[in-house]
């Protein structure tokens, strides 16, 4: 009876340990990858919104704030907004009309959705193999407690 006692500690904490050490890590990532495209997506949609603002305006030229980098700023003057450069990933910038940029974001925004989505799943898998494993630690501690107790 003794030794059945240990085995079934020691399962307890083997299961402990991969929760702790492989489970909570790798929902901490899913997490924090679902987090930088949903930034992505709101970023093309902020894109988006700023273009067809432009275009309702008819702005042909803008002055506005650019980020230096560390929050610094500095006042610029856009004497052409008829092109934009987009960011389309790896450090990479196209030159668009409006309408090529508006086109780009569509297809951007399907695909970072349908990555959010996939990290979403992820995100619930994982969370479900957690509340698996625990119910089968919370069994495996019903089961080592003695009847008389």
């Amino acid at each position: 009876m003794a030794q059945q006692q240990e085995v079934r500690e020691a399962k307890i904490q083997e299961y402990e340990a991969f929760v702790d050490k492989r489970l909570k890590p790798d929902l901490v990532v899913a997490i924090s990858q679902r987090d930088k495209v949903l930034d992505q997506l709101k970023m093309f949609s902020d894109l988006a919104k700023n273009i067809k603002r432009l275009e309702e305006n008819k702005l042909t030229k803008i002055r506005t704030m650019v980020n230096l980098g560390s929050e610094v700023y500095c006042q610029a003057e856009v004497p052409d907004t008829s092109h934009i450069y987009v960011d389309i990933g790896l450090g990479f910038h196209v030159e668009f009309t409006w309408s090529e940029a508006l086109q780009f974001i569509s297809v951007k925004e399907k695909m970072l959705t349908r990555q959010a989505e996939v990290h979403t799943r992820q995100i619930a898998d994982i969370k479900a193999q957690i509340k698996l494993v625990g119910e089968g630690i919370r069994e495996l501690m019903n089961l080592t407690r003695d009847p008389l107790e």
